[in-house]
C-alpha cells in the first residue's frame, strides 16, 4: 500500500476500524465529543515565575499547545488521519490555529499550522508561535490565505469546479505537500482559544471533511471555583474548559480519555512541558 506525502499507511489495525470506516465513511458522522474543566492552578504559578525571567513570554495559549502537541507525541493514535478508506500515521505532528488580525468583527483571519519537532518545548514552542502571529498580524496577508481568498472571489460554478478539483487531486494524493501543509484542516489538532475573547466555556466544534484533520480542541476563558481538596479542606483553585472532539475511528473513546488524562497531568505538572516533545510520560494507574 502506497504512502501520502503527509502519512505513512497504517497496516496492523483490526477489522473493526475498517468496519467502523465502511459503515459511517465521513469524519463527521464519526465524532466523539468531551468538555473537560481541568485545574490550571499551578501552570499559572508556573507562568507567573517564568515570565519574570528575562526574554520569556508564555502565555496560557502557548502552554496549552506545547501541553496538547506533548499528548500528541505520547498518544500516537491522535496523529492519524483517513483518506480515501486508508488509515494514516501523520508524518509531523502540528498545531493549528485561526489568528485575528485585530479583536473586533471584520478583523481579518490568519491561518497558522506551527510544526512542534521531537526537541522543542515550551520555550521554543512558545517562541514559534509568538514570531508567527508577530509576523502575520505585521504583514498584509500569507500567501496560502490569499490563495484562499481569491478562489472565494470566483463565480460560483467556476469556484465548486476549483474546490472540486483541489478535493480529487489530495483524495488521490496529487497535491504538493506546500497546497496543504499550511491549511489548519491538514494539522494535527486544530485549537481555538475562545477565552481570548471572554468566552468562560469551551464549546463543541465540529471536525470538517475537508482536509486531514481529526482533532479540534477548543478552551474557554480562566475561570476560579471552590473545590474540596483530598484532605477534606476547601480552596479556591483555577480551571479551564476544553472541549474535544475526535474521529474515533482513529482512536475510541477510551483512547481519548486516557489522552486527557495525561493532559491534565502535564498542566498540574508545568515542568514536564520544558522537557523535549518526543519525552514519553508515564502515569501511574489512577492519577
Amino acid at each position: 500500500m502506497r504512502n501520502r506525502k503527509d502519512g505513512k499507511v497504517v497496516t496492523n489495525l483490526n477489522g473493526m476500524n475498517y468496519i467502523m470506516h465502511d459503515i459511517l465513511k465521513r469524519r463527521v458522522d464519526n465524532e466523539v465529543y468531551g468538555n473537560y474543566s481541568i485545574d490550571v492552578t499551578e501552570l499559572l504559578k508556573y507562568l507567573e515565575k517564568e515570565n519574570k525571567k528575562k526574554d520569556v513570554h508564555i502565555t496560557c495559549f502557548h502552554a496549552f499547545s506545547t501541553a496538547i502537541a506533548k499528548v500528541i507525541y505520547n498518544r500516537p493514535y491522535l496523529n492519524r488521519f483517513i483518506v480515501n478508506g486508508k488509515f494514516y500515521d501523520r508524518n509531523n505532528v502540528t498545531v493549528s490555529f485561526v489568528a485575528k488580525m485585530e479583536f473586533n468583527d471584520d478583523s481579518q483571519e490568519v491561518m497558522q499550522v506551527i510544526k512542534a519537532l521531537e526537541d522543542d518545548n515550551i520555550f521554543t514552542f512558545s517562541k514559534k508561535i509568538g514570531k508567527r502571529v508577530h509576523e502575520s498580524r505585521n504583514s498584509e496577508t500569507s500567501s496560502t490565505d490569499d490563495l484562499v481568498s481569491k478562489v472565494g472571489k470566483l463565480p460560483r460554478l467556476l469556484r465548486y469546479f476549483v474546490v472540486g478539483c483541489y478535493k480529487w487531486a489530495d483524495k488521490h494524493d496529487l497535491l504538493p505537500l506546500s497546497m496543504t501543509e499550511e491549511i489548519i484542516y491538514y494539522s494535527s489538532a486544530v485549537v481555538s482559544n475562545i477565552g481570548s475573547i471572554g468566552s468562560t466555556t469551551a464549546i463543541y466544534h465540529h471536525l470538517s471533511t475537508f482536509g486531514t484533520n481529526s482533532m479540534l480542541i477548543t478552551m474557554g476563558k480562566i475561570y476560579q471555583k471552590e473545590v474540596i481538596l483530598d484532605n477534606g479542606k476547601k480552596e479556591i483553585r483555577s480551571f479551564c474548559d476544553f472541549g474535544i472532539t475526535l474521529d474515533e475511528r482513529i482512536a475510541d473513546g477510551f483512547y481519548m480519555i486516557k489522552s486527557v488524562q495525561l493532559l491534565e497531568y502535564l498542566l498540574a505538572h508545568p515542568k514536564l512541558l520544558e522537557e523535549k516533545m518526543e519525552k514519553k510520560i508515564t502515569l501511574k494507574e489512577g492519577k
